[in-house]
């Protein structure tokens, strides 16, 4: 007779170094089936959003300027198709893969664990989301800036494959430089990095974040970058609050167990005592 094994997680969150590449190909696949069920929508909603990034270029005709869109094979209009409708996927499934990651992050949580979960997927979703629709406010103004450079006789006759993959890149760099609190809280929840070293690091971090923003930043003017710059200085300080605010209330409630450990042993020794 044989006696069924069964596996179980250590309380910490410690496994296998086998188990936990098991749970990595899981939790990537379930990334994966929701950003191609979501994809599929993507594909319905490539029309008008396609229409929407070509009104910069519909400006510029307006304004007396030459500027059209080259698809330079037959299948190219197939093709950006399909990776528009891959990107507004990853897009709208957002919450979803940024969830799968974090339960990658941090396994065998507990109820109040996975609350907090859904809280930093939700927070994360939407910081992603309002990084992608800043750089979509900015995209417009930048086209028509960039392509003022042209001589007045010159037709800007743009690549669409070139075009497509600017409006992509620097949507999608939006959305995750969006990210970094979530990331600090979450490093800071898991106990990996405290509040302080975050404070004290903050010179470092204005750096950083700088020149992130100077390399997202598709204009020349300053305007453009301190746009970015500043709600990523703006979201670092909020994060180390948050982050000072939990290790301050951990090292609380540590200190209340200790004393109330404390207290049980000399009420034991006490009672031992003739």
């Amino acid at each position: 007779m044989t006696e069924r094994i069964t596996k179980r997680r250590d309380p910490e969150g410690r496994m296998p170094l086998a188990e936990h590449l098991r749970e990595l190909r899981n939790r990537l696949i379930y990334a994966l089936i929701g950003i191609a069920l979501a994809s599929v929508i993507g594909w319905f909603l490539y029309d008008p959003l396609a229409a929407l990034m070509v009104e910069p270029l519909d400006g510029i005709n307006a304004r007396g300027g030459h500027a059209e869109l080259n698809f330079g094979s037959v299948g190219v209009g197939f093709e950006l198709q399909l990776k528009m409708a891959v990107f507004i996927g990853v897009f709208i499934s957002s919450p979803w893969w940024i969830l799968q990651g974090w339960l990658f992050i941090a396994p065998a949580l507990k109820r109040k664990e996975k609350i907090m979960a859904l809280s930093f997927a939700g927070s994360a979703a939407v910081l992603f989301l309002l990084g992608g629709l800043l750089g979509w406010f900015i995209l417009p103004r930048a086209v028509v800036i960039l392509t003022g450079f042209a001589p007045d006789f010159a037709v800007n006759l743009l690549d669409a494959r070139t075009y497509y993959r600017f409006f992509m890149q620097i949507i999608g760099a939006f959305g995750i430089s969006f990210l970094l609190p979530v990331f600090m809280v979450g490093l800071n929840f898991l106990g990996v990095i405290k509040g302080k070293t975050y404070l004290s690091g903050w010179r470092w971090a204005l750096i950083v974040c700088a020149v992130v923003a100077a390399l997202l930043n598709p204009l020349p003017d300053v305007w453009s970058m301190l746009m970015i710059l500043l709600p990523m200085i703006g979201f670092y300080f909020i994060a180390t609050g948050l982050c000072i605010i939990h290790d301050r209330r951990k090292a609380k409630r540590r200190s209340a167990e200790l004393a109330e450990l404390l207290g049980d042993e000399s009420e034991g020794q006490d009672w031992i005592q003739p």
